[in-house]
């Protein structure tokens, strides 16, 4: 069991005062903290500029794939939020990254969507074509026409992809037989917020993630949160003292546990996935693991911090 976090929108003006203080580092989820699809949160993106504002380092750090870097740019510009391509870190860009890193120079097998094509392009990265791959009469007549083994691949990467399908599985797996073939995922995140129909559950990244690792049995590596392989990428591009560093997120098993993980301070907002009662579950644990998921400071939404600024 661990201590609840203390509650921001019940803390005095100069508690919150003294909380803005104490970090100079600025790392921000964005689906669900900023934003709804395209329905910017009440007041985030002044909160998010009065960052800026104060000289504090800002990044926008998204497991979201569908978009690249400069994509992501024009839609916190339509939003009104302040941002170059250097203060975001999407996991379409940073599995492209990690690919480089690895001097990789054979072909991905890509589940995924647009995001993912145009940053693995850029990095002159071949890979198979996205979109639909479906049985659409019999898994015999499929295997008899369509089933293709390709010896050029070398990784199998692993994103959203509103067309994952049982062949998309096979194929992954079949691939995934070869120990040298890499499998790289871009988030475990299970599901993801959307605002006009939040009475649905619309599966996320995490849950073609799974699927796959049950299925060849190997764990894939994560290039977005909660792994720290993240931090090393941030401290690329800038100095940091993860003490003074804040990261801001609405899920905890990714946004808070990366941020504990790494030593940052962590701020659930509960405009997205998580509730108060997620948190009071996990802090009442007896389980080790769920305890690493509660953050130090809560607040109902970002906006919230504006007044104090």
């Amino acid at each position: 069991m661990v201590p609840m976090p203390k509650n921001l929108n019940t803390a005095t003006a100069n508690e919150i005062k003294k909380f803005l203080a104490s970090f100079d580092t600025v790392l921000s989820d964005c689906d669900g903290v900023l934003w709804l699809e395209k329905q910017m949160i009440e007041n985030s993106q002044h909160t998010m500029n009065k960052f800026f504002e104060s000289n504090k380092k800002v990044f926008y750090v998204t497991n979201n794939n569908s978009l690249t870097r400069e994509e992501f740019v024009e839609k916190c510009h339509s939003l009104g939020f302040k941002a170059t391509k250097e203060n975001i870190l999407c996991t379409s860009f940073l599995a492209a990254k990690y690919l480089k890193s690895l001097n990789f120079n054979k072909k991905v097998y890509l589940i995924g969507n647009q995001g993912l094509v145009k940053e693995l392009q850029k990095a002159n990265i071949k890979h198979t074509d996205i979109g639909p791959d479906q049985v659409e009469s019999t898994l015999d007549s499929y295997v008899k026409t369509k089933l293709k083994y390709d010896p050029d691949i070398g990784a199998v990467l692993i994103g959203f992809d509103a067309h994952f399908s049982y062949p998309k599985v096979l194929k992954a797996a079949t691939y995934l037989k070869n120990p040298d073939c890499h499998f790289i995922a871009t988030s475990t995140d299970e599901t993801f917020p959307v605002g006009e129909k939040e009475q649905f559950v619309f599966p996320g990244s995490g849950a073609f993630v799974r699927c796959l690792e049950a299925v060849s049995g190997r764990k894939a590596f994560v290039v977005g949160k909660p792994n720290v392989y993240l931090k090393n990428i941030i401290r690329e591009l800038a100095d940091f003292d993860p003490s003074r560093t804040l990261m801001i997120g609405d899920r905890c098993n990714t946004d808070i546990l990366f941020g504990n993980n790494c030593g940052f301070q962590t701020l659930l907002v509960l405009t997205g996935v998580t509730s108060v009662s997620d948190v009071e579950k996990y802090a009442n644990s007896t389980d080790t693991e769920e305890n690493k998921l509660v953050p130090q400071f809560f607040i109902n939404k970002l906006g919230d911090l504006l007044p104090h600024m």
